[in-house]
This record gives C-alpha cells, structure tokens and sequence, in this order.
C-alpha cells in the first residue's frame, strides 16, 4: 500500500513539473515547435539525438560540430547559456536560469516526446 502511495505522489509531482514546463515551452514557440520545423529545429525525437543532425535543417556549423547527444544532462547544461555552450550557435536565447524551470522544461519535453503529435 505504502508503494502504490508513493507511485501515486511521483505521478502527481511528474504531472505538476510537466504541466509546469509546458508553460516554460511557450517561450520557445517563438522559433521552435514539437513536430516540424521553424527557426529552430524541431523537438520531437530530441532525446538521443545528435545536435545538428534534422534532415534538412540549415544549422550553425557550431551546433553540427558541438558533438552533443541530447539527454537530459546536456540539455541542461545548454539551455543555462546556449551561446556559451555552443559558442557561435545560431540560437540567440539568452537561456533559462532557473534549474527548476529547465527542469520542468525537459520533463514536458521528455513527456511530449511519447505524444501522438510525435509519433510518426
């Protein structure tokens, strides 16, 4: 019994960070969306994937040889300063400084991944 309260507090905490980052992700609606192309790339399928690497998108030669593999961790760290990250990106975002707010940003990214908007 004790478990399944536990299980059931996780969720609702996944829940609030998710719904939480959902709010976060507007922000980059300005350039980026889940499913298709803007100014910026695409985030579906974002986990596991090598920066630089959307077919068809014109990126920065910097983003194409910063050799980052998207997780959790690396995206972190890129979004405190993405021009610190990956000096000479095209991304101009100035970042998120919050740990709590890229924290809540990854897990809806994370959750949106397994979207039906992100399935093919």
């Amino acid at each position: 019994m004790a478990s399944a309260v536990a299980a059931s507090e996780n969720n609702a905490a996944l829940t609030t960070q998710v719904t939480a980052g959902e709010a976060i992700y507007a922000r980059c609606l300005a350039c980026h969306a889940l499913a298709y192309d803007r100014t910026g790339p695409r985030h579906c399928g974002l986990f596991g994937r090598r920066a630089g690497s959307v077919k068809g998108f014109a990126y920065s030669d910097a983003m194409k040889n910063s050799n980052i593999v998207w997780n959790a961790k690396t995206l972190d760290l890129f979004l405190v300063n993405p021009t610190k990250a990956v000096p000479g990106t095209a991304m101009g975002y100035a970042g998120v400084a919050s740990k709590q707010e890229r924290s809540d940003l990854i897990a809806y990214l994370k959750q949106a991944n397994t979207s039906p908007e992100c399935k093919p």
